[in-house]
């Protein structure tokens, strides 16, 4: 079993040592290409645009510490999953479609968070409102809580708009946090494809809540 190991770059030595212990111990990810953590594998700290040189294929992943949105393109483009700290034995637990992971990035509070060394969680409230209407028209809702069945509580299937004002929050294609994942932040989303769908179809929704 061969292994590659990918990490912040820093500007002196000294830096870099101090530095990319104290950043990998709080974010790491580790990609293997077979199922069940066997094969090549490829341990990551930090933000990569294109994974194609170290690996050909992903079919299992442990994430040691740290929240992650893996691509399956490069540049951060096509499918994206959403992960936390726990172990995927093969693509199926991530909800992927097949074994293509081509690029990846922390969520962006945990970068925030590390370069100003202060907690790994987000300790403050969780409050978004979603429109069935673009431009935030029509029926509104507001949620603080998740929400694994959109349409038993805001009684449609579309979601065309949302104001994101409190936490990080993960929208999923299907009820019951399944299918395609978008990943949003505090902000306006004025239309559907502001967050990165084709489609208006939002399942379920819920908060991210776990940094470590």
């Amino acid at each position: 079993m061969s292994h590659i190991r990918h990490s912040q770059a820093f500007h002196s030595e000294a830096q870099e040592v101090d530095h990319e212990a104290e950043w990998t111990d709080l974010s790491r990810i580790i990609f293997y290409e077979d199922r069940n953590f066997q094969g090549r594998f490829y341990e990551c700290s930090s933000e990569c645009a294109d994974l194609s040189s170290y690996f050909s294929r992903c079919n299992s992943i442990r994430v040691e510490s740290g929240n992650w949105i893996l691509y399956e393109h490069p540049n951060f483009r096509g499918h994206q999953y959403y992960l936390r700290r726990g172990e995927y034995p093969d693509f199926q637990h991530w909800m992927g479609f097949n074994d293509s992971i081509k690029s990846c990035r922390l969520t962006p509070q945990v970068v925030i968070l590390v370069c100003l060394r202060l907690p790994l969680q987000h300790r403050g409230s969780y409050r978004i409102r979603v429109y069935e209407r673009e431009n935030f028209g029509g029926q509104m809702m507001e949620f603080s809580e998740d929400c694994p069945l959109v349409y038993e509580q805001f009684r449609y299937n579309d979601i065309y708009s949302c104001n994101v004002q409190d936490g990080p929050w993960v929208f999923y294609e299907e009820p019951n946090y399944r299918g395609l994942q978008y990943y949003l932040r505090p902000g306006e989303f004025r239309r559907y494809s502001d967050w990165g769908p084709s489609s208006p179809r939002v399942g379920s929704f819920r908060r991210v809540r776990d940094h470590y």
